[in-house]
């Protein structure tokens, strides 16, 4: 991770009344000491638009790189229905995260949406990096010093659940429902701790790479339940050639198989896509749809960018840590969700990209 001088200082106070100084920052069951003035912080320096000047050109070289995987994003989305600037809360748990976090920031303030319609809040649990005294600092510097980018709300929550599991066998099918089970609770604690009179809740992951600065117009302008794009990765071919490829393989659609198969399973059995499963559940996944498709009902979703409702989540419908209809946490969540009447689709043709791992 890059560093960037200048921990808490805004570059254009001089002699200025300067703001009252954040004494603690509060998470649950802890009190955490911001790091001295004098330490070196990721952080940008704003700019005299009181903006902040991230010291990268990766966003805007990434942009125009992309711009070939994302033509269709501008073409599906309905720019005639642009909604009202309604309140937004971004949610991200996170853990171990510390080496995504500018990134996840530079993306954050590429948003074209109300700067005060905007807060976001963070549950870090079970990390053994920077993750937490970095988020805290991001908050400091947010809200104290850089008045055009303050979110209306920043909130950071501290909960583990002592859960430890390596990266590598992240995938591993004896793994996953006990790691999906943990990441359902972590969500549970985040959006029940966390949101307020918001209208709309957006779950994005920590670890993205890409998504366009007028996403959330795009999305929220289909006026659906719940909804997603399609996460793509970047991976080489045999050829070293960068391609892209479906990354969440938590969005998908029934089909007559699929269904076939969910009739012949006992009521105990846990589903999960990809990886080393025992099962090959027959689901349509995003990149199987055509090229000219737009929206599409799913009845399984993701959680790398997820746009919800707020009512959806005041009604109840959280992410379930028992088996409901053979899922858990996303899946789990989009099946209660359409059990409940709420309506859950994606966007195949509507791409964004995760860090390449």
């Amino acid at each position: 991770m890059r560093h960037l001088d200048g921990a808490f200082n805004h570059p254009f106070l001089g002699g200025q009344e300067k703001s009252k100084e954040t004494k603690y920052v509060e998470t649950l069951g802890y009190n955490y000491l911001p790091q001295p003035k004098n330490t070196t912080t990721w952080l940008p320096k704003l700019t005299l638009n009181g903006k902040p000047s991230w010291n990268s050109s990766e966003l805007a070289s990434f942009s125009t790189e992309s711009r070939s995987v994302l033509k269709n994003n501008k073409a599906i989305a309905p720019h005639t229905l642009v909604p009202d600037n309604d309140s937004l809360l971004i949610l991200s748990p996170l853990k171990n995260n510390a080496d995504h976090l500018e990134r996840y920031f530079e993306l954050i303030d590429s948003l074209e949406y109300p700067r005060h319609k905007i807060s976001i809040a963070f549950l870090v649990s079970d990390s053994t990096d920077e993750t937490q005294q970095l988020l805290m600092e991001a908050k400091q510097w947010y809200q104290e010093h850089s008045p055009e980018m303050r979110f209306n709300r920043f909130d950071i929550f501290h909960q583990d659940f002592f859960y430890s599991l390596p990266r590598n066998q992240r995938h591993l099918f004896a793994k996953q429902r006990d790691r999906r089970i943990m990441m359902a609770r972590a969500r549970n604690y985040l959006w029940t701790r966390a949101l307020g009179n918001e209208q709309w809740v957006l779950w994005i992951d920590g670890d993205l790479e890409y998504y366009p600065p007028s996403i959330i117009h795009d999305l929220m302008a289909y006026d659906k339940d719940v909804i997603v794009p399609n996460c793509v990765i970047r991976k080489k071919n045999k050829r070293g050639k960068w391609r892209n490829k479906l990354y969440d393989l938590n969005s998908w659609q029934e089909t007559r198989k699929s269904r076939s198969l969910l009739e012949s399973l006992d009521d105990d059995t846990f589903l999960a896509e990809g990886g080393d499963s025992p099962y090959i559940t027959d689901r349509k996944y995003l990149n199987d749809f055509d090229e000219d498709e737009g929206l599409v009902p799913l009845d399984g979703v993701g959680g790398t960018f997820t746009l919800v409702k707020a009512h959806v989540h005041r009604s109840g419908i959280g992410f379930p840590t028992w088996l409901f209809q053979h899922q858990v946490e996303t899946e789990g969540f989009a099946k209660l969700a359409k059990a409940n009447g709420f309506g859950v689709f994606g966007l195949p043709n509507y791409n964004i990209r995760h860090v390449t791992e």
